[in-house]
C-alpha cells in the first residue's frame, strides 16, 4: 500500500471559471437624520461586522476555500445608499444578500431588488427600536414584489447593547448562507453530458431548459467517442497516467473474479482493462475541468475543458458492449482522494442520470464531502430477513431496511472508515488526513465486472458501509406538468451480522459496494413505514449525503422553486421565504408547489 506519509494533501483552489461568489451585507438604518440616524450607525455597522465574522468563522466553501462578506460601505437609509450597495456588490461578485438591521427603516426605500440573488433579512429582536416591524414591513414588501426572501427573527428578545448571535438565528444564518452560497456557485457552470441515455433510464435524457431556467447552468453534450479518440491520439498527461496506473496497482487489490471460469476474461485483458480504466478517469476529468497539461502537448482547445461542476457518463450500453465500464472512473472522482492526493471531489453520475447527478451537486455543495451514487435497489422487510437468514432484526433496522447499491460510482468515503467524533463516517474533504484515505483503500476491493452486464470487461467497487453514520437520501425527478421536484429521506446506516450480510447482498450482485439504510419513519404518509419511503421513491436512484441535512436541501429547493413532495424532515427545522405563508400557512407541502409555481424559476 501506498505509504501514508507520501500522500499529497491538496490546499483549497477553485477549479472552475468564475470567482467565488461572496455574502454581501446590508447594514440598513433609519433615514432619518438630526439624531435618529446618527445615534443608530455604530449599532447597525456592528450588526454587519458581527455577523461577516460569524459566518467567515463558519463556513468554508465546498472547494475548501473560506467564504468571503462584503459590507455595503455605508448604511443604506434609501434608495439612494441601497443603489450604491449594489453596484458595489456587483463588482465584489456577491452571490447572495443578507439585510440587517436593529431598528426601524424604510422597508421598500431599502430593500434588496436583485431578483437573481438569494435573500434574507435578520432583524434585530430588541424592544429599544421597532427591528421587527421593519422585518414584517419589508417582509410584505418583498412579498408583494415577487421577491420572496427569508426572514430572521430571534425567539428571545435580547437588550440593544447584546452582541450575541442567538443560537435559533445561528441555525437559520447558517442554512441561508449554505444554501445561497450552492445556488451562487452553481450559476454558469456546466453539466457535462458524456454520452447520452443509457438503457432507457429517464434521468438521463438530460434536459438543457432544466438547467438553464432552475441552476443557471447550461448543459453540455460530449459523445462517449471523445473518449476513444483521446485514447488513440494520447490526449492526457502520460506522466500522469504512468504514475496514476503504479497507484493503481498499488492500492486497489482485486476482487475474486465471480464470472464463471469460461467467461472470465484473461490476465492479460484485466491489465488492458485497468489501463483504459485509469485513462478514462483521467480524461473524464479533463473534459470536466480541462488540463493545462494538455496544451503543453499541443491540445490548447482541450485543454479548457467543459466549466463542469457535475457531470455523468452514459456508459450502458453502447459503450460496456465494447469497453471497459465507467466504474473505476466514477467511484474515484467521486472521491475525495486519487494518486494526486487527498482533494475536492468531483460530482460524477452513473449511467448520465442527471436528475441524480444534480441531486449529488446539492449534497456536496451544502456539505464539501464526497456523495454516494446508488440504486434503491431492495426493501427487506423483517419477516422477508427472517424467512432468509433466521435473524431477527432488531435497533434501528427492526423495521426492515433498504438495499443500496450500484456497480461502481459511490465514492470510496462510503465505506465509512474515516471516523468523525469517534464513529464511522465521511469528513469534509478538507479534513480527510492520509490515514482515512488508506483505511478506504483498505476495505475496498475491485472485482472483474460481470461480463454479462458489461461485455467489455471493467471493474466493480466492492465494499459495505459501517453502520451508525447518519445520511439524508434524496432525488430531483421531473414531472410532466410541474417540473423538477425534490424527496427527502434522512435516516441511518446499519450494519448486520456478517452472515446475515453475505446471504442477502449473494442474492444481487456481490461484486458492488452495499449500503444497508434505514429512513426515519413518522408513522403517517410516504414515512409510515420504511416500506412507504421504497413505494414513494419516485426513480430507481438515490443521491446520499453523510449527515442529516433535510434542512439545508429544503431551504435550496425554496431558492430554486424546486417543490419538495416527500421529507421526514422535523417542521421546526424547515425554513423557506416568509412568502410560503401566504400560500397556506396550516398546509406547508401544498404551499411550496403553490409558492413555486406562482414565482416560477429564477433564470426562466
Amino acid at each position: 500500500m501506498v505509504n501514508v506519509k507520501d500522500l499529497k494533501v491538496n490546499e483549497p483552489t477553485n477549479r472552475l471559471i468564475g470567482a467565488m461568489p461572496k455574502i454581501g451585507i446590508r447594514p440598513t438604518i433609519d433615514g432619518r437624520r438630526r439624531g435618529v440616524r446618527e445615534s443608530l450607525e455604530d449599532q447597525t455597522m456592528g450588526m454587519a461586522q458581527n455577523v461577516a465574522r460569524f459566518f467567515s468563522e463558519n463556513l468554508r466553501h465546498p472547494n475548501g476555500m473560506p467564504v468571503e462578506c462584503v459590507i455595503a460601505d455605508r448604511c443604506i437609509g434609501g434608495a439612494a445608499e441601497a443603489a450604491m450597495a449594489t453596484e458595489q456588490f456587483s463588482k465584489e461578485n456577491v452571490g447572495l444578500s443578507l439585510t440587517v438591521t436593529p431598528c426601524w427603516c424604510y422597508g421598500s426605500e431599502t430593500m434588496d431588488m436583485d431578483p437573481l440573488i438569494p435573500k434574507a433579512i435578520w432583524g434585530f429582536n430588541g424592544t429599544e427600536r421597532p427591528g421587527a416591524v421593519y422585518l414584517a414591513a419589508v417582509s410584505a414588501a418583498h412579498t408583494q414584489k415577487g421577491l420572496p426572501a427569508f426572514t430572521i427573527y430571534g425567539r428571545d428578545v435580547q437588550d440593544a447593547g447584546d452582541e450575541t448571535i442567538p443560537a435559533d438565528v445561528q441555525e437559520k444564518l447558517l442554512r441561508f448562507a449554505r444554501a445561497g452560497l450552492a445556488v451562487a456557485r452553481m450559476r454558469g457552470k456546466s453539466y457535462v453530458s458524456m454520452g447520452s441515455v443509457s438503457m432507457g433510464i429517464a434521468g438521463s435524457i438530460v434536459d438543457p431548459s432544466l438547467f438553464e431556467k432552475f441552476l443557471g447552468m447550461r448543459a453540455e453534450f460530449v459523445d462517449m467517442t471523445e473518449f476513444v479518440r483521446r485514447f488513440n491520439e494520447e490526449i492526457y498527461d502520460p506522466e500522469e497516467f504512468e504514475g496514476a496506473l503504479a497507484w493503481v496497482k498499488e492500492n486497489c487489490p482485486e476482487g475474486v473474479d465471480r464470472n464463471p471460469p469460461d467467461k472470465q476474461r484473461s490476465r492479460e485483458q484485466k491489465d488492458v482493462d485497468w489501463e483504459l480504466s485509469v485513462k478514462m478517469a483521467l480524461i473524464a476529468r479533463d473534459i470536466m475541468i480541462g488540463n493545462p497539461r494538455l496544451a503543453d502537448l499541443g491540445y490548447g482547445e482541450e485543454a479548457l475543458g467543459r466549466n463542469g461542476i457535475a457531470g455523468g457518463f452514459q456508459g450502458q450500453r453502447q459503450w460496456t458492449d465494447h469497453l471497459p465500464n465507467g466504474d473505476f472512473m466514477e467511484a474515484i472522482l467521486n472521491s475525495t482522494f486519487d494518486w494526486n492526493g487527498i482533494r475536492q471531489p468531483y460530482i460524477v453520475a452513473t449511467e448520465n442520470d442527471a436528475l441524480n447527478g444534480i441531486s449529488m451537486l446539492f449534497g456536496h455543495l451544502l456539505t464539501g464531502r464526497a456523495q454516494m451514487f446508488s440504486d434503491v435497489r431492495t426493501y427487506w422487510s423483517p419477516e422477508a430477513v427472517k424467512r432468509v437468514t433466521g435473524h431477527d432484526l432488531s435497533g434501528d433496522a427492526a423495521g426492515g431496511f433498504l438495499h443500496l447499491i450500484n456497480s461502481g460510482p459511490t465514492a470510496l468515503d462510503a465505506t465509512g472508515q474515516q471516523e468523525i467524533d469517534g464513529k464511522p463516517g465521511m469528513k469534509r474533504w478538507w479534513e480527510v488526513t492520509p490515514e482515512d484515505a488508506q483505511a478506504c483503500l483498505e476495505a475496498t476491493q475491485w472485482h472483474p465486472g460481470n461480463v454479462e452486464y458489461f461485455r467489455g470487461g471493467g471493474w466493480s467497487t466492492h465494499f459495505v458501509s459501517k453502520g451508525g453514520m447518519p445520511v439524508t437520501m434524496s432525488r430531483l425527478n421531473l414531472v410532466d406538468g410541474l417540473g423538477p421536484a425534490l424527496q427527502i429521506a434522512e435516516g441511518v446506516v446499519v450494519e448486520l451480522p456478517d452472515e446475515v450480510h453475505s446471504q442477502l447482498d449473494l442474492r444481487t450482485d456481490p461484486t458492488w459496494p452495499t449500503t444497508w439504510f434505514v429512513p426515519h419513519t413518522t408513522g403517517a404518509g410516504p414515512f409510515r413505514d420504511v416500506y412507504s419511503v421504497m413505494n414513494n421513491w419516485g426513480a430507481n436512484h438515490g443521491a446520499i449525503s453523510y449527515g442529516h441535512i433535510g434542512a439545508d436541501l429544503i431551504s435550496l429547493a425554496a431558492m430554486l422553486r424546486i417543490p419538495v413532495y416527500m421529507h421526514n424532515v422535523p417542521e421546526d427545522k424547515v425554513f423557506r421565504p416568509s412568502a410560503w405563508a401566504a400560500f397556506g400557512a396550516q398546509e406547508p407541502t401544498g404551499a411550496d408547489f403553490r409558492a413555486c409555481a406562482n414565482f416560477g424559476p429564477i433564470y426562466g
